[in-house]
């Protein structure tokens, strides 16, 4: 499941809808909105993210913070190493493949890493 996923989760769950009458008022297919939530869809186009922040009628920062879970929320990443240090691209790969034997705390851990060197 992406950030985006679980929060879109959260807010369907919170507002007592299902995914079947969500999936109805979108014009998208439940098994759509399934994947989405679970992560197994990519990120919504721009015209989708408009008629979810609609449908739940969210404003501003809680809108912002849809907006930018979507970004980030992508399940297949590529990234490209091409001109980054070997170091860069060991790191990468070694991401790559182990991930997803990180725990939770070793994942924040890193996440923690990203965001202090990114000023937030």
């Amino acid at each position: 499941m992406t950030p985006f996923g679980m929060h879109l989760r959260a807010l369907r769950t919170a507002r007592g809808v299902t995914q079947k009458e969500m999936a109805q008022a979108l014009r998208v297919s439940s098994a759509y909105l399934s994947a989405l939530e679970h992560g197994k869809r990519g990120k919504p186009t721009w015209a989708l993210l408009q008629s979810i922040l609609n449908y739940f009628n969210l404003i501003w920062d809680d809108a912002d913070a849809l907006v930018k879970l979507a970004d980030i929320s992508d399940p297949r990443v590529v990234i490209d190493t091409a001109g980054l240090s070997p170091k860069a691209t060991l790191l990468a790969n070694r991401l790559s493949g182990d991930i997803a034997k990180l725990t939770e705390p070793e994942l924040e851990a890193l996440i923690a890493v990203l965001d202090a060197r990114k000023g937030r």
